[in-house]
């Protein structure tokens, strides 16, 4: 996946109101009529009221399957949340995994030592960006402690991050459109890769229970699902 920041291949303040929000909803639902409710809002709207419990800092995990969305909705909920006059700090797990096996193995750990870890002590983060077409680890990127954190990226919301999250968020698509929108990024050259990792991030899924821990589940158009 290509990351926001990089180059390469693979997959306190006080609560602030937040513009165009939706008062009344709830996670999970639509309002009476059937309306859509767009997630970015509702989210945004969520982690700015909720308590923070890494630190001073609220954390907001947006987790789903590769392709699904998770860094469209992650960028509109910054937007809505620095509008309000928020910080917002994003760090993407695609600059953090070590290659296309890197979902599991040492990402928590170095995630937790790096940056959870200093931001709960109230100190600010730094972590090492993986270099997806060296296959290494490249440059140090800090992490200044913010109102909040988005942790966007496969296996944010895993259950280890359940003491510290203040929202958890679950984005989905349909495993052929993730694989179609994949491949129009990183190549058709990268199909094994691919189909590898979604394979790995299917049972990350049902290990973790991730879809039915999130507190809101979106769809692929950005839309809260039921």
């Amino acid at each position: 996946m290509t990351s926001d920041a990089g180059t390469g291949v693979r997959p306190g303040a006080s609560s602030a109101a937040v513009p165009d929000g939706t008062p009344g909803s709830t996670p999970g639902s639509t309002p009476a009529g059937g309306r859509s409710v767009p997630a970015a809002p509702l989210v945004a709207e969520r982690v700015a009221a909720g308590p923070a419990r890494l630190g001073a800092v609220r954390l907001l995990c947006v987790d789903g399957p590769a392709g699904s969305g998770k860094t469209t909705l992650a960028a509109r909920v910054r937007e809505r949340l620095t509008a309000a006059g928020l910080a917002v700090g994003v760090v993407h797990l695609d600059d953090l995994y070590e290659g296309w096996s890197g979902l599991e193995g040492s990402l928590w750990p170095r995630l937790q030592a790096e940056v959870l870890g200093p931001l709960a002590a109230r100190r600010p983060g730094r972590y090492r960006r993986w270099d997806w077409p060296a296959g290494a680890f490249a440059d140090h990127v800090d992490v200044p402690v913010p109102d909040v954190l988005v942790l966007e990226g496969c296996g944010s919301a895993r259950r280890a991050a359940d003491p510290v999250a203040t929202l958890r968020v679950w984005v989905e698509a349909p495993a052929a459109l993730r694989l179609e929108r994949g491949l129009a990024r990183d190549g058709a050259d990268t199909r094994p890769q691919w189909e590898a990792w979604m394979a790995d991030e299917a049972q990350h899924f049902v290990r973790e229970d991730t879809r039915a821990r999130a507190d809101v589940r979106v769809d692929r158009d950005g839309l809260v699902l039921p």
